[in-house]
């Protein structure tokens, strides 16, 4: 049985097991959080983070980074981005030569500022990676839902073993080679779905809503062609495809968040309330550092910072957008 190693059991690293499973694979599974998988081995159920997806006979639960990998095909990372760095050094002395990292959560990491192929890049030179991206709630794929994402690398035949290794009749991968803008995309939407929620959370409908999301993916675009990644990337499944699903869907952590801040509850707070990884909060921050750094525009970002860090109301953050100088719809766009 071809086995694959994953690093990290939560919504999504279970989601993708169990897909895996039902292809035939080995799915062996290991998450820092030991009590998580003591009751992963237990239920067969990922009760905490994917309740009611009961897991497939060929998820196994490995007691150790070492033991998830060990002679391993892929390695999946599915930790918060802000914890990649350390996930990937403690399990590289783990992984052979010809394995290809597959990373599939999203995020830029806050302290450093880069994305995690940049990572990578700096602690595994030359190791062969892709990233798996688009519109995907765990929620949905854990029970067949149809999808479709996208798989991204440098190398073309690399993007290719990873579609072929998730293809299913209810899971459809395209291939890109946009790595850094597919990486953006998926980042960068969870801000914008901050904002989307915080716009649901103060009463507001669905013209507010349609302005966040475009303006948003003009700011998406703009930051990521700033930083060498091609605009129309944005505008494929991993841009605009994973903005629509996370600033509309109920399963999206990063709106829920927002209707809470929207309603008056502190970010901190709701963050908590969440019980999950909001990414979009430190990665608003990240987005915001780059944005600096490089001169370039991001007001939505700028405002959403600005609420979270609690220099600034929802109200006057809303005020501030709708009453910034006039402006042509596509200046510094094209």
């Amino acid at each position: 049985m071809r086995t694959i190693g994953i690093i990290g059991a939560g919504s999504w690293g279970t989601a993708l097991a169990n897909l895996l499973a039902g292809k035939g694979f080995c799915a062996r599974v290991w998450d820092v959080d030991r009590d998580l998988l003591a009751s992963l081995e237990q239920d067969r159920e990922n009760r905490k983070y994917l309740p009611g997806v009961k897991l497939e006979d060929g998820v196994v639960i490995a007691e150790t980074a070492e033991a998830a990998v060990l002679d391993a095909e892929f390695c999946l990372t599915a930790v918060p981005t802000q914890h990649f760095r350390a996930a990937l050094a403690g399990v590289l002395p783990f992984l052979k030569p010809e394995m290809i990292l597959v990373n599939v959560a999203k995020g830029i990491d806050r302290r450093s500022l880069l994305t995690v192929s940049q990572i990578v890049a700096e602690a595994a030179p030359g190791r062969a990676f892709a990233v798996l991206s688009g519109p995907s709630h765990a929620e949905e794929v854990g029970v067949n839902m149809p999808t479709t994402v996208v798989a991204a690398s440098d190398d073309l035949a690399v993007a290719e073993a990873v579609q072929d290794l998730f293809m299913t009749e209810a899971f459809r991968v395209y291939t890109e080679n946009d790595v850094l803008g597919v990486e953006l995309g998926g980042a960068l939407k969870n801000i914008i779905a901050l904002g989307a929620g915080i716009s649901d959370g103060m009463g507001y409908g669905d013209n507010t809503k349609a302005a966040l999301m475009t303006r948003g993916l003009t700011e998406m675009a703009r930051l990521g062609a700033r930083l060498g990644a091609r605009r129309e990337t944005f505008f494929g499944l991993s841009g605009v495809g994973d903005l629509i699903v996370t600033c509309t869907s109920m399963h999206s952590r990063n709106r829920r968040c927002g209707v809470m801040i929207g309603e008056g509850v502190p970010p901190q707070e709701a963050v908590a309330c969440v019980g999950m990884v909001v990414e979009g909060v430190e990665t608003a921050e990240a987005a915001y550092g780059l944005a600096q750094r490089l001169g370039v525009e991001m007001p939505i970002t700028e405002s959403i910072c600005a609420v979270l860090r609690g220099e600034t109301t929802p109200g006057d953050a809303l005020k501030f957008l709708m009453m910034r100088n006039k402006r042509h719809e596509r200046e510094n766009l094209l």
